[in-house]
């Protein structure tokens, strides 16, 4: 866009030998301010417009170069294109200067929205005791950086807690709502002793909070979720899935899908449907990976309109270590989505180590 006003003066030199002298295409110089606006300030596009009336001015009377006379150097036609194109010119001007406030503008927001995500979805640690922990967030649109999508993991007394979650809806409201949840979790984590405990806790901060909104909110501040425990002493993950896309376990070459045997309602909905949260209790020993993920995965759509599925791509990446795995999944999914995403995406890899009698061997263990 920087080169578009040199290209169009060259298309215009181009033009002129094989017209007709009767064919005034310096005419078309009227336009070059409003070209150089699209990637130039407005000192520039100034500059543009006084070149643009003095090159018009050239072709219009050099004989040498355009084969006209000096006479039509004060045409009336010829004049008129000069005042056109110092008009032209001077909105440009306004043009270019109004382009790049608002350019500076969109870089403060997005500067803030970054940190923002930041605060709101803050750097896992990659080493919780002998869990590993990598997570993914992709936006669906390239100027944005926060959503709905959120993540969390939290080394506690009972273990390791993990939450990924889904907020209904975007824009503002979804990320004051996941804000919410993150908040709520992160203190109750360490609080409470069982993980339905925690989902009820995490549900009345969710009311709470809701109940605080105009009523037509409330019902639209809903957060499907999973929330997940690694405990340090046993070979098993518990898991109380509300109304969220089950956790793949991988291990041994095998893909499992973790369905929840009685299904928890989403968060901040358990004022309408009953708070009744279930428990399931699944095996999760040394090598094995357990795989959260929001719905933006699975509802990938290819170019045929087909649906992403994960289970089937992920089997061939389940011996890949936390880290690599997340990262062969962001390459499959934007290539299978011909680098189109319809929503967020956001996933968590989380790994027990294996028993080590030394530290340092288990820390290699994770390295590699």
């Amino acid at each position: 866009m920087r080169w578009l006003p040199v290209l169009y003066v060259a298309g215009v030199l181009a033009l002129e030998p094989v017209t007709p002298v009767q064919w005034p295409v310096s005419f078309l110089l009227i336009a070059l301010p409003l070209v150089a606006a699209f990637a130039h300030g407005p000192a520039v596009v100034a500059g543009v417009t006084v070149f643009a009336v003095v090159f018009e001015g050239v072709l219009a009377g050099t004989p040498c170069c355009a084969g006209r006379s000096v006479g039509y150097l004060w045409d009336r036609h010829y004049v008129a294109a000069y005042v056109s194109t110092a008009l032209v010119g001077a909105l440009g001007t306004l043009l270019a200067a109004h382009r790049t406030r608002r350019e500076r503008t969109l870089a403060t927001v997005r500067s803030v929205a970054e940190t923002a995500q930041r605060v709101l979805l803050r750097p896992v640690p990659h080493r919780l005791g002998r869990i590993c922990v990598e997570t993914l967030y992709l936006s669906a649109a390239a100027e944005a950086r926060i959503g709905g999508d959120l993540y969390e993991a939290v080394p506690t007394a009972y273990g390791v807690r993990l939450l990924i979650g889904d907020v209904r809806g975007k824009g503002l409201v979804a990320v004051e709502t996941a804000a919410t949840m993150l908040g709520a979790f992160r203190e109750a984590a360490h609080d409470e002793p069982d993980l339905v405990g925690l989902a009820h806790r995490v549900e009345r901060s969710m009311s709470r909070r809701a109940a605080q909104l105009p009523g037509s909110e409330i019902a639209e501040r809903f957060v499907t979720a999973v929330f997940a425990e690694i405990p340090d002493d046993e070979p098993v993950v518990r898991i109380v899935n509300c109304g969220h896309p089950p956790p793949l376990l991988l291990g041994e070459g095998r893909v499992t899908e973790l369905h929840a045997t009685d299904p928890s309602p989403p968060i901040n909905l358990g004022v309408l449907v009953g708070d009744h949260y279930h428990l399931d209790v699944k095996p999760f020993r040394p090598g094995d990976r357990l795989l959260l993920y929001t719905d933006g995965v699975t509802e990938a759509r290819d170019r045929t309109g087909a649906f992403y599925p994960l289970a089937d791509r992920v089997r061939s990446w389940a011996e890949l270590p936390p880290r690599e795995l997340l990262d062969r999944l962001h390459e499959d999914l934007l290539a299978f989505g011909d680098a189109q995403l319809g929503d967020d995406i956001a996933a968590l890899a989380a790994c027990r180590l294996p028993d080590e009698a030394h530290p340092d061997a288990a820390e290699a263990a994770a390295d590699e």
